[in-house]
């Protein structure tokens, strides 16, 4: 076993059985057809079990929407981007040539699949128990209370329920216009509150996306006419 991999291990705390699994998830479908897309899936399902226990836990009387909301937060590709980072991923992943010289070792998307992959074989290997103790150490720095679980609220839902609180109506998401190619689009929406005279602009490879950065350049508009 390359000595990269033995300090892998000593990071991850779980030293493999059958070292071919760690192999695996390391490998990107570019670089072979033993790749990590299948452990990537199981991985993913076995994250969110432990996520989800470690909510039940520390927020053993949050609403079942703030904890699936807080759950999603916790598990989005840039936090899993970061863990990677940690471990240092991207030196070992296996990648093909054309993904090498794209940088693919530096990609958000394949740094997180590799991570969940990398669950995946933990679970494999050790059982539920061990990949349940990785995952309680990739978050141990993460203090769960329930001011994180409100944080993890999306902009669209904190925008809604700001207006609410004061007695006013939604606000109205338009969508301005629709940039590029039909297969890479940039999304364009408006944000308006009629009855504050305001408005804000957001954009997003979708329209959900557009709207979710639309609500947070309102958010920061109210903050700053209330500061």
């Amino acid at each position: 076993m390359p000595p990269e991999w033995q300090a892998l291990q000593q990071r991850l705390h779980h030293r493999f059985a059958n070292p071919a699994l760690l192999q695996r998830a390391l490998t990107h479908r570019s670089f072979s057809a033993d790749h990590n897309e299948r452990l990537e899936f199981l991985g993913d399902s076995v994250l969110g079990l432990g996520v989800a226990h470690m909510l039940y836990e520390a927020l053993g009387d949050g609403a079942e929407g703030d904890l699936s909301r807080l759950r999603a937060q916790l598990v989005r590709q840039d936090s899993l981007h970061r863990l990677a980072l940690e471990l240092d991923l991207p030196a070992l992943l296996r990648l093909g040539e054309g993904e090498m010289r794209s940088g693919g070792q530096r990609r958000p998307s394949i740094l997180a699949d590799a991570l969940e992959a990398i669950i995946g074989a933990v679970y494999l290997d050790g059982g539920h128990a061990a990949a349940d103790a990785l995952i309680r150490r990739l978050f141990e720095r993460v203090e769960i209370t329930p001011a994180l679980s409100a944080a993890a609220k999306d902009a669209k839902t904190r925008l809604q329920e700001w207006l609410q609180g004061r007695k006013m109506h939604v606000p109205q998401y338009e969508v301005a216009q629709v940039l590029g190619a039909a297969h890479q689009q940039t999304f364009e929406v408006m944000c308006r509150i009629a009855e504050l005279d305001l408005q804000a602009q957001g954009q997003g490879p979708s329209r959900r996306a557009a709207e979710q950065d639309a609500a947070a350049a309102m958010l920061r508009q109210l903050e700053a006419k209330s500061s």
